[in-house]
């Protein structure tokens, strides 16, 4: 969840580990620091503030150096304080950054404080600092190496020493690091090439069990066998661009308006229904599953949760959808027959890496990523593969990821379909036709932004929020209950509309608005039945309806007419309107929008 930055070269480094940390801040931001090699000793400056206030911190402390690392943080073990924050240093000698979570720091921590070492903070990092110290015997790398050997866990790490000057060390094991390759003679470590954007373009992706020996004049990376090793330097195109605000006031607002785009783009080399989609290796593979196992976590585990119903409805396959952090801990039925789908934004959240290569020990081996990241290692790690090309997506409530996750799902479906004999043409050109109108639909949903502010306004004097929803548009109430209580911390829940009688409706009261979506579908006169039930107790509802349901404005009744009915395609243009509730709700209560309290980005620890 953290973002990592380091360099060493010939000039003073500070501009480039600041500006990295910048592009990165949306990964974490409970705090943030910089430490250098200046003048013959190790200079640090931390912030429990943001990127912009280490800035000025720095500039007016003066530190500056050719050596240096950096780091903002997403609190895990101790709470965002001074003490706590990145970079950790042992006696003056070694400094650290590390992303993720050494498991067995206790362990570690003990064995050091019998050593004489004294720990100054709650986290499991500074143990890799006096480690690393303990282990020096003037060979930095020898002792990053040695140290690493001895952790469980998950980890990126940069490491510098006091005796060393120009020279970095880095290692990762189940959480991203790249190396970014400068020239005359600098060289840098980061968490995301994105945070390099503009100092270099290119890219070493290091693979797992990977540490990397940085100096001015070049690098060496060596595998977790010992050995060194050759690994592919990627030109990676500048998203600077793409990821600067522009004329919008957060991230998130630019982010639901890219949506057109966005699945513009998605769509951009889909000229039919085929496997070669997917990659090379699902012609072969997707006429042979019997079923789908899907994980995922969030906001994408409720994509999954739309194409279990698409999936099942269009290419009459069972599926199982599971959140990825609980699929791993309990005891499952493998079926080395089916297609297991993890989905991601970033491809390289933790718990849904886990948990597929939990599905492969167990004899899983037909593995298929939707993913936003084509370098990311959940790419890397399955056989198949769909990039939706949402874009950098910075805001933390994710929106055009998720819309694009569901293109290339409902692409699985027919693709699916079609490998089993159960799409026939009418029905393929049909499918290609609506999904080539769905950018300019998704227009014409953002244009209902002035009824949703109006909406907003009364959301925002409320602290409790009902979402409902039936059939293939309950996860998109899920989705809008999520995106609200994210960013605008009103306590939201999301039923299925016909389980209020069971439970639910004991809430109900003028003061806790109801949500309904409600689409023209089979459904539709039972949710009109179950919104009865809300008004007969006095509940206010919020009804994003599709034009020809027959719902109007009354007493008690506000309704947002969608465009027009969607079919299949429908929960891609209903989520629209309740991100856009969730951002103005948030925007009317003054919190912070793209940066919500106790969330980061890219979720990469258990």
């Amino acid at each position: 969840m953290c973002g990592i930055v380091g360099g060493v070269a010939s000039r003073d480094i500070v501009p480039v580990l600041v500006e990295g940390l910048r592009r990165l801040e949306y990964r974490g931001y409970d705090s943030c620091g910089v430490a250098v090699h200046h003048q013959g000793e190790l200079l640090r400056a931390r912030s429990t503030q943001r990127v912009a206030e280490l800035k000025a911190q720095v500039e007016t402390e003066g530190v500056a150096g050719s050596t240096g690392i950096s780091h903002t943080r997403w609190a895990t073990h101790g709470a965002p304080s001074t003490t706590n924050a990145h970079p950790h240093f042992s006696s003056g000698e070694i400094a650290v950054v590390h992303n993720g979570i050494i498991e067995n720091y206790e362990q570690l921590r003990s064995e050091l404080q019998a050593l004489g070492y004294v720990f100054e903070s709650q986290t499991d990092t500074e143990v890799i600092a006096h480690l690393v110290r303990h282990l020096y015997k003037g060979d930095l790398f020898e002792a990053v190496q040695a140290a690493v050997a001895r952790f469980r866990g998950a980890y990126a790490i940069a490491v510098f020493a006091k005796a060393e000057p120009h020279r970095l060390c880095g290692a990762r094991f189940g959480s991203p690091l790249v190396l970014g390759v400068g020239t005359g003679g600098e060289h840098f470590l980061a968490s995301d090439a994105l945070a390099l954007s503009g100092t270099t373009d290119r890219i070493v992706y290091l693979e797992e069990g990977d540490l990397a020996d940085l100096r001015p004049e070049g690098y060496r990376i060596v595998d977790r066998e010992g050995r060194t090793v050759e690994r592919e330097v990627r030109t990676v195109a500048a998203e600077a661009a793409e990821a600067e605000l522009g004329t919008y006031r957060h991230y998130m607002q630019k982010e639901i308006f890219e949506q057109p785009r966005a699945i513009a783009d998605t769509l951009e080399a889909v000229g039919g229904i085929d496997p070669g989609l997917f990659g090379p290796a699902a012609a072969a593979v997707l006429p042979t599953v019997d079923s789908v196992l899907i994980l995922a976590c969030g906001t994408s585990y409720y994509a999954g949760c739309v194409a279990k119903q698409w999936i099942e409805s269009i290419a009459r396959l069972p599926v199982q959808v599971e959140i990825a952090s609980e699929y791993r801990y309990r005891d499952s039925v493998p079926n080395p027959r089916a297609l297991v789908v993890t989905i991601s934004q970033s491809g390289e959240t933790a718990d849904t890496l886990a948990a597929l290569k939990h599905a492969r020990d167990l004899g899983h081996t037909h593995t298929l990523a939707v993913c936003n990241v084509a370098t990311s290692a959940m790419v890397r790690e399955t056989t198949m593969r769909f990039l939706t090309r949402a874009g950098v997506e910075i805001g933390v409530a994710s929106t055009k990821a998720f819309t694009t996750q569901l293109v290339a799902l409902y692409l699985l479906a027919n693709t699916l379909a079609k490998a089993h004999g159960r799409l026939d043409d009418a029905a393929e050109h049909d499918a290609i036709t609506a999904l080539r109108h769905l950018p300019a639909a998704v227009q014409t949903v953002l244009a209902l932004e002035p009824a949703i502010v109006e909406w907003s306004e009364t959301f925002a004097t409320k602290e409790d929020a009902l979402f409902l929803g039936r059939g293939l548009h309950y996860p998109i109430a899920l989705e809008g209950a999520l995106k609200l209580k994210e960013i605008s911390y009103i306590h939201a829940e999301a039923y299925p509309a016909g389980e209020l009688k069971h439970g639910p409706l004991a809430l109900v009261t003028a003061a806790m608005p109801v949500v309904t979506v409600a689409p023209n579908d089979a459904l539709l006169e039972k949710l009109k039945s179950n919104m009865q039930e809300v008004r007969a107790r006095g509940g206010e509802l919020y009804v994003v309806a599709d034009g020809d349901t027959q719902i109007a404005d009354s007493e008690g009744v506000r309704v947002i007419r969608m465009p027009e009915h969607y079919g299949d395609l429908s929960p891609i243009l209903h989520v629209v309107p309740l991100q856009l509730l969730a951002y103005h709700t948030a925007l009317a209560r003054g919190t912070d929008v793209d940066k919500p309290r106790n969330l980061a980005k890219s979720v990469t620890v258990e």
